[in-house]
């Protein structure tokens, strides 16, 4: 089912992200997760794409499954880096061939490292990527937003206009990057409507599991902590079960005050792990339980 269907029936969706694992270890550590959560009943769920397409292979094979084995509706990502316009041509035929209807397209990132440069027969932007997409394909396309703006951006309001373009260009739904402070996520929405931009717009959420992999991301995304849970953080970052309690308290609290104040659903930055997502999402669906409608249909 498109997800765009799913995101207008009045109930908040909840997915999550994952990613390809690159050997068996890792496969069978997410098939652990897979099992968890499928009982919580997403509403979707999207398979991430390596940088640099370093996964894409990997990408279709989980999306596929995802549907066929686990009946769990899924959306693929798809990225600019590396490839060729008949290199994507050919992956939206097998991923539309194989069943699948909903996309995330994105820029992509490089490897670390490096710049980004687009492949001489490819795409630049996420936009363009979009508007191919929608040329040849009937997918339901999603694509990424930053509230506090894409660390290449100039400026929020450069970074707005491009969002513009890539609506224009046939994006249905939005997800945002990981951010901590809610007033952001507001803030950003409120200044995309005042915009035209109509379209849901979806909080990712990355529940805090490591105080050097948080800061990390956040350094590498250009994300913000909030002074006061960076200083609790530190304060336990020896005490890994109180850096997962803090983390899925702030999270579980962060995740109800989006959904009481209008926000379409949640967006899980799982890592490929289910305990802090699954604690989560189990004390918000005794407040918004999920529809009795099979996933994947």
């Amino acid at each position: 089912m498109r997800i765009r269907e799913l995101l207008s029936t009045g109930r908040p969706s909840f997915s999550f992200e994952f990613f390809p694992p690159r050997d068996e270890a890792g496969f069978a550590q997410l098939r652990e997760t897979l099992a968890a959560l499928r009982e919580l009943r997403p509403t979707y769920v999207s398979v991430t794409y390596g940088a640099g397409g370093s996964t894409r292979e990997r990408t279709i094979e989980l999306v596929t499954s995802l549907r066929r084995d686990y009946g769990i509706e899924a959306m693929a990502h798809l990225t600019c880096v590396g490839a060729s316009r008949s290199e994507l041509y050919a992956i939206l035929q097998r991923l539309s061939d194989a069943g699948v209807e909903n996309l995330l397209a994105l820029r992509g990132d490089p490897p670390e490292g490096q710049t980004f440069h687009p492949h001489p027969d490819g795409f630049a932007h996420a936009d363009e990527l979009v508007a191919f997409v929608r040329q040849h394909f009937r997918f339901c396309i999603g694509g990424a937003c930053y509230p506090e703006k894409h660390i290449e951006a100039l400026s929020p309001e450069a970074d707005l206009a491009y969002l513009q373009r890539k609506l224009a260009a046939g994006c249905e739904f939005l997800i945002t990057q990981l951010f901590f402070d809610n007033q952001r996520y507001f803030d950003f929405v409120a200044r995309a409507r005042a915009a035209g931009i109509g379209v849901p717009i979806i909080p990712g959420i990355m529940p805090i599991t490591s105080v050097r992999q948080v800061e990390r991301f956040t350094r590498t995304c250009g994300a913000t902590l909030p002074e006061p849970l960076l200083s609790e953080l530190r304060r336990v970052q020896d005490d890994h079960h109180a850096v997962l309690s803090l983390g899925v308290a702030q999270a579980t609290a962060q995740c109800l005050e989006l959904l009481q104040r209008g926000a379409p659903g949640i967006h899980f930055y799982t890592l490929n792990k289910s305990p802090a997502t699954r604690t989560i999402l189990t004390a918000l669906q005794t407040v918004y339980p999920p529809a009795r409608q099979p996933a994947g249909t």
